[in-house]
Parts: structure tokens; C-alpha cells; sequence
């Protein structure tokens, strides 16, 4: 709550997410055995946890965090996953190089809906970048798309939704338009 109250736009709920909503996002996960499976705004590690649990090996799994003491924490809680202190619109410099291109999936768990869309662009353009054409998950508390999909020239569709969540949520993906 305390961190919340200080930046409500680096975190989309007090509450981290249920367990409910984190196997709906493992199961969404696409990835070759050569790919990693990276994870942007990890907060808790609940997400990361059940990525882990689903079978995504710990060295493959690569988590950015912007708040300090949230990836300290990180660090201690994912023993073996890749823990990033930074901002993830500066992606492109905080994965390593060796894994640019080698992304199977990419989970965001920022809350896009709050921010406007030049600020958006940003983030989906940095995703872009170390995972071109590849797209992204985005789990959100909207009932409806959280991102105007059609205006960052994605399409959007919603693989998953979990009332058991509190407040419910769904699991986007989205995905470069083709042609």
C-alpha cells in the first residue's frame, strides 16, 4: 500500500495478483527451449513464481523491476531468475544483448491503461525491440481492452479472463498488425 500510495502508476493493484490469474498468464506462455520467457514490472514475484512453476526453467526467466527494493527482494524470493533493477522503456539496454531476438514471451505486468499513449509507445516499442514481432501478454482490471491496440498498430485479443481475482482481471495478448 505504502508503495502504491507513492507511485500509483508503477503498480495496477495493492493486492498482488491470485493464484488464479497467475496460472492464467503461465498458460499463455509461448516459448521455444533456446527462448526466454521475460517479465516486465514483476512487483512480487507472484507472477514470476508461477511462471516458474509451469516449467520455465530459472536462468531462462528474466524479470525488470523499477523499484529498488522490489528487486532486492526479487533477487531473494527467485533463486536463479534474472533479476533487472530498471526502467523497462530502456529495454534494449537492460537485456543483454546475447538475448535480443531470443524472446518467446514477454509478460507485462505495467499498468499501460493509466498512461497516455505517447507514454505507451514507449514500452511497446522497447518490447519490440529485443522481441521483434513476437508481441506481448498484458494482464489488466479492464473489462474491455487496456490498450487502444489499433492505434500502436497491434491487434488485441483476450486469451483468458479470472473473476477469482480480486479485482477481476483478464489476460491480453497483443501482437504487431500484419501487412
Amino acid at each position: 500500500m505504502k508503495r502504491w500510495l507513492a507511485n500509483p502508476l508503477q503498480m495496477g493493484s495493492v493486492i498482488p495478483s491470485s493464484p488464479a490469474l497467475c496460472r492464467r498468464v503461465a498458460a499463455q506462455i509461448r516459448r521455444n527451449h533456446d527462448q526466454i520467457v521475460l517479465e516486465l514490472g514483476a512487483g512480487t514475484g507472484v507472477i514470476s513464481k508461477a511462471l516458474l512453476e509451469s516449467g520455465i526453467p530459472p536462468e531462462r526467466l528474466f524479470v525488470v523491476e523499477i523499484v529498488p527494493d522490489m528487486a532486492v527482494h526479487l533477487r531473494k524470493a527467485l533463486p536463479g531468475v534474472q533479476v533487472i533493477e530498471g526502467d523497462a522503456r530502456e529495454l534494449p539496454a537492460l537485456l543483454p544483448a546475447q538475448w535480443h531476438g531470443r524472446v518467446g514471451s514477454i509478460v507485462c505486468g505495467i499498468p499501460l491503461v493509466l498512461l497516455p499513449l505517447p507514454a505507451q509507445k514507449r514500452f511497446i516499442d522497447a518490447m519490440e525491440a529485443v522481441a521483434p514481432g513476437t508481441g506481448f501478454l498484458h494482464y489488466s482490471y479492464c473489462a474491455t481492452s487496456p490498450l487502444p491496440a489499433r492505434k500502436h498498430g497491434l491487434t488485441g485479443k483476450r486469451e483468458a479472463w479470472t473473476p477469482l481475482n480480486f479485482p477481476p482481471a483478464s489476460v491480453w495478448r497483443y501482437q504487431p498488425q500484419k501487412g
